[in-house]
């Protein structure tokens, strides 16, 4: 072989039309994650099925054609990965039937919808105290239940349970305002 040739790509690579796909399913992330909490409330097993859409994106690549609707797309893969992980006998305590999935799903709003919530979401948590926060995302981002989260401020869990019902209905009527706003 010589000097001047290209080496030759690894055949477990992707190729450029895989990963533009990749990269749409990492800036459409967070639409997907919430089209999946929205049918599947529990943090644990929503993270599971992004993961899983993921990988059936990856895998699908080549089916999804450049111009159409990405989120559509991974959409209806995410409910299909959900109906499988259900009829696997998936952990979550709220069981919705496949019916009411598929009713669900088929009103999903569009990417902008979730695009401007999450941005007013953003806002509306820098404007919270900084008391709220830390229980929004001890609550939400470390997965702490109200009794751990009173055990680590030395509060009572029921001053925790009022809390996290202040600062929720703070945050959904902040984003509710600022989502109109923007609409």
């Amino acid at each position: 072989m010589s000097e001047n040739a290209p080496a030759a790509a690894p055949e477990n690579q992707p190729g450029e039309h895989t990963i533009l796909v990749q990269q749409l399913f990492v800036k459409h992330q967070t639409a997907v994650k919430a089209f999946i909490l929205s049918l599947q409330p529990n943090f644990a097993e929503a993270d599971d099925l992004v993961q899983e859409t993921f990988l059936t994106v990856t895998r699908k690549a080549a089916e999804f054609r450049a111009g159409s609707n990405f989120l559509a797309w991974a959409f209806a893969i995410a409910r299909f990965k959900l109906l499988e992980a259900r009829r696997r006998g998936g952990k979550s305590p709220v069981a919705l039937s496949d019916e009411v999935i598929e009713l669900l799903a088929i009103s999903a709003p569009e990417a902008g919808f979730f695009e401007s919530r999450f941005a007013a979401l953003r806002r509306c948590l820098e404007r919270l105290a900084p008391r709220a926060q830390e229980i929004l995302r001890l609550r939400y981002h470390e997965e702490r239940g109200p009794a751990e989260i009173a055990a680590r401020l030395d509060w009572s869990a029921n001053a925790v349970n009022v809390a996290l019902t202040r600062a929720r209905n703070s945050m959904r009527d902040c984003v509710e305002k600022n989502s109109r706003e923007v609409a």
